[in-house]
C-alpha cells in the first residue's frame, strides 16, 4: 500500500438532549449497514473544515459555520485495500434540521448507546475519545 492516505472529516453533531448523528451507510456503498459520522473526503484545495460544512450540507442539508467546527480526534487505520485517516470534529451549532439527501438512514444516539450501532473499525477510537468528551463534559 504506497498510495497517499484517504482523507475524510466527519462531524458528531450534538443536539440539545446530548445525542450524536449517525447515518447508516446505504445498500450498495462500501461498508453498507454500518453507522458513522457523517461527513466526507477532502476536495483538492479544501480545508478539512470547510469540506466538512460542504459534505454536511450536501448530506444533510444544514449550514455550519467553520468556527462552529472544534476538532474532537483523529484515528489512522489501515484496511486491507487502502488507508484512511478520520478527523472528527465536534459541532453544537447548525442551521436547518438534519435529513437524508442521500438515501441513508439517519439516529439520533446517545453516547450509553453507540455499542449497539455497528461501525466501520476506523471509528472505533473516535466513538471513545467522543464518548469520553460528552461524559466529561470538556466539550
Amino acid at each position: 500500500m504506497s498510495e497517499q492516505p484517504l482523507i475524510v472529516v466527519c462531524a458528531a453533531l450534538v443536539d440539545r438532549e446530548g445525542r450524536v448523528l449517525l447515518a447508516e451507510r446505504p445498500k450498495g456503498k462500501p461498508m453498507a449497514g454500518l453507522w458513522e459520522f457523517p461527513g466526507g473526503k477532502l476536495q483538492p484545495g479544501e480545508t478539512p473544515e470547510h469540506a466538512l460544512a460542504r459534505e454536511l450540507a450536501e448530506e444533510l442539508g444544514v449550514e455550519v459555520e467553520i468556527d462552529a467546527l472544534r476538532p474532537l480526534a483523529f484515528a489512522s487505520h489501515a484496511y486491507a485495500s487502502f488507508h484512511i485517516v478520520l478527523l472528527l470534529y465536534l459541532c453544537r451549532d447548525w442551521r436547518g434540521e438534519p435529513a437524508s439527501r442521500e438515501g441513508q438512514s439517519l439516529a439520533w444516539v446517545a453516547a450509553h448507546e453507540f455499542p449497539s450501532y455497528a461501525m466501520p473499525d476506523a471509528d472505533a477510537p473516535l466513538v471513545a475519545s467522543l464518548r469520553e468528551a460528552l461524559v466529561s463534559g470538556r466539550d
